[in-house]
């Protein structure tokens, strides 16, 4: 089930728009504004969010790129996410989150929740633009794990 809020003549999801879903690990807020994700979770503009691409094509066109040793493993990992030379990114594979993803190739993702509480819904769709809601339902689910990239090495960090 999609809920639109406004004008049906809008694209689903534009640049400054917010959707609430559920994504692969947990209920989040996606948006390609940075600027407005800040806002909704009431954090500072300066702190970094979590890119979300739809496949490894998707990563390497927005100027990412994974040393060769990594490739493999970023391209088939699963709820994983990964820092490279300070930038957090995911590749996403779950087939729901995917096709929403794979329409606009990239999104910044948050979980959806405001800074240092935990889920309420009530918040969450009066933040949001879109909700996209399927058969699962939102509910939060465990966090991804955080792996850093190195040259030689890789290292977890959650």
């Amino acid at each position: 089930m999609t809920t639109h809020k406004g004008h049906s003549h809008t694209p689903p999801f534009s640049t400054d728009k917010v959707l609430l879903t559920q994504t692969d690990t947990t209920v989040g807020l996606l948006s390609q504004s940075a600027s407005r994700l800040a806002t909704i979770k009431q954090r500072p503009q300066t702190k970094p969010f979590l890119k979300v691409y739809a496949d490894l094509k998707a990563f390497k066109a927005s100027g990412g790129r994974v040393p060769k040793s990594y490739r493999s493993q970023v391209r088939r990992s699963q709820q994983r996410t990964y820092v490279l030379k300070g930038k957090a990114f995911r590749i996403i594979n779950e087939s729901l989150h995917h096709r929403l993803l794979k329409q606009y190739g990239w999104s910044f993702s948050t979980s959806a929740n405001q800074s240092g509480h935990s889920f309420e819904r009530s918040f969450c769709e009066a933040a949001a633009d879109i909700i996209v809601e399927d058969f699962r339902g939102l509910y939060e689910g465990i966090p991804s794990s955080i792996e850093l990239l190195g040259r030689v090495k890789r290292r977890r960090l959650r």
